[in-house]
């Protein structure tokens, strides 16, 4: 069985402050896999942006949408703190709350 988790943590400090098992960290930790947030992987987010769309539209039951160029560029300039899952409630409200089209207008709007 592998065990694959997540934490926004920082796991060494936690162990120090005793909130975390150090046997368990070692049991968890034999392959690591870092991802870099969103913010530090801006060209992703023209293709998480498409997937996203694609599928929250197939969910809603809503014909598949189409973004301008120019709301693509704004959603790279954000910040993302709460990386992909802020994008995706992101383009989630997009579709929801926009017409046939997303455009950069319905961005600064809705975001």
């Amino acid at each position: 069985v592998r065990v694959i988790a997540a934490t926004n943590k920082n796991l060494a400090n936690e162990i120090n402050e005793g909130r975390f098992r150090e046997d368990l960290y070692h049991r968890l930790s034999v392959i690591k896999i870092t991802i870099p947030s969103l913010r530090e992987r801006k060209d992703d987010i023209p293709l998480l942006i498409n997937y996203f769309i694609e599928i929250i539209c197939k969910e809603q039951g809503v014909n598949l949408k189409k973004i301008e160029r120019e709301a693509v560029k704004l959603l790279q300039e954000k910040k993302w703190s709460g990386n992909i899952r802020e994008l995706r409630n992101v383009i989630e409200r997009l579709i929801i709350l926009s017409s046939d089209k997303i455009t950069k207008k319905d961005v600064e709007l809705y975001f």
